[in-house]
């Protein structure tokens, strides 16, 4: 069983940053793939973006030259390094685990982006 702990959403004027930290426990010696996915109120779950066990990332269009995702393996931990945030950003933010086969979601940590 794998446990994701979201940290790190908030407030934020447009143009700032956050920075988001996933971390994973449980009877895994090391994550898998994970990636962060968000939702804002109406609408799907999107992919932000992801990364590989090996570092390999991949990113939305809407995530790509403004937001960073990361991996410390040593911590089972992702990070999403946003910049130049919009209030369209503002959703609730999701880490999601792929390990093993399973699939895991974390409770989701909140971003605000005003105008």
């Amino acid at each position: 069983q794998v446990q994701l702990v979201e940290s790190g959403g908030g407030l934020v004027q447009a143009g700032g940053s956050l920075r988001l930290s996933c971390a994973a426990s449980g009877s895994i010696f090391r994550i898998g793939d994970m990636g962060w996915y968000r939702q804002a109120p109406g609408k799907q779950r999107e992919l932000v973006a992801r990364i590989t066990s090996g570092g390999s990332t991949n990113y939305a269009d809407s995530a790509k030259g403004r937001f960073i995702i990361s991996r410390d393996n040593a911590k089972n931990t992702v990070y999403l390094q946003m910049n130049s945030l919009k209030p369209e950003d503002t959703a609730a933010y999701y880490c999601h685990a792929n390990h093993l086969g399973g699939q895991y979601w974390g409770k989701g940590t909140p971003v605000t982006v005003s105008s």
